[in-house]
């Protein structure tokens, strides 16, 4: 039996958890439930709530000990994804300071059907989680922030995002008081926007992996070599580097390698 299915989020280690959150969060790309059960119960969920309003999806995964909220990412196909990635313009958040308006609209077409379903459903003896990938990991950053300003539900445990945008401004990000793992692929583009410029930050600790694919830490010089290695090793391979390194596809085989490791 998978070893995931018969022990509770908490228990396991953070490389566990890192592969475990950033299958959930592909996974949440699928609309089709059957499908998503099954996948599900292999990973020790035997409950599953699917959340969509104009176009905005996100999916809650439930066991005797933990609920995972699973935000979706931009559908390339879908023309409301396409819109909430370019309504960049910051506006008042919830909580305090100002996020991406796309994402937050996002949020609001799902937050009171979730935040009903969490006050319901989560006691003391559950733990809340919140993951996603791309336009899911924005999504999935302020629903958690929501949660945490929120005295009547459960403060989340942590968060996994991967490939995220930057969500919000300095003030936004220092008051998300919710423990941020958030994994980043070499040149993955996404991670980029929107720009700086504009007043947003990233937030969280960021888990960077490299042109092989490998955990690492660089800075200046070595992280300057590192993207060109990986704009190089992409072209060699005929593929857009800054592109292909967004694929969920590709966090799932580095966290799979890294997982295995001491």
């Amino acid at each position: 039996m998978n070893r995931r299915a018969t022990m509770s989020i908490s228990k396991s280690n953070f490389k566990e958890r890192s592969l475990l959150f950033a299958k959930l969060s592909s996974i949440a790309y699928n609309d089709n439930i059957k499908e998503v059960k099954a996948q599900v119960k292999k990973l020790g969920f035997t409950t599953v709530e699917f959340y969509e309003k104009d176009g905005a999806q996100a999916y809650r995964f439930m066991n005797k000990t933990d609920l995972v909220i699973a935000c979706r990412g931009t559908q390339p196909n879908e023309f409301n994804d396409i819109s909430a990635d370019l309504k960049a313009l910051p506006v008042m958040a919830e909580t305090v300071s100002r996020v991406h308006k796309g994402f937050k609209l996002e949020v609001d077409d799902l937050w009171p059907m979730i935040e009903e379903d969490i006050n319901r459903t989560v006691n003391v003896s559950k733990t809340l989680w919140f993951c996603g990938h791309s336009l899911g990991a924005g999504m999935a950053t302020i629903m958690a922030s929501r949660s945490k300003h929120n005295t009547s539900l459960n403060d989340p445990i942590e968060l996994y995002t991967f490939g995220s945008p930057r969500v919000g401004w300095k003030g936004y990000c220092n008051s998300l008081d919710v423990v941020h793992h958030r994994w980043r692929n070499n040149n993955d583009i996404v991670t980029t926007v929107p720009l700086a410029i504009m007043g947003y930050k990233h937030l969280g600790t960021q888990h960077y992996l490299n042109a092989y694919g490998l955990v690492r830490n660089p800075t200046g010089w070595q992280l300057f070599k590192d993207k060109w290695r990986g704009i190089w090793m992409g072209l060699k391979q005929g593929k857009i580097d800054s592109f292909s390194d967004h694929s969920m596809v590709e966090y799932i085989k580095c966290l799979e390698a890294y997982a295995l490791t001491k």
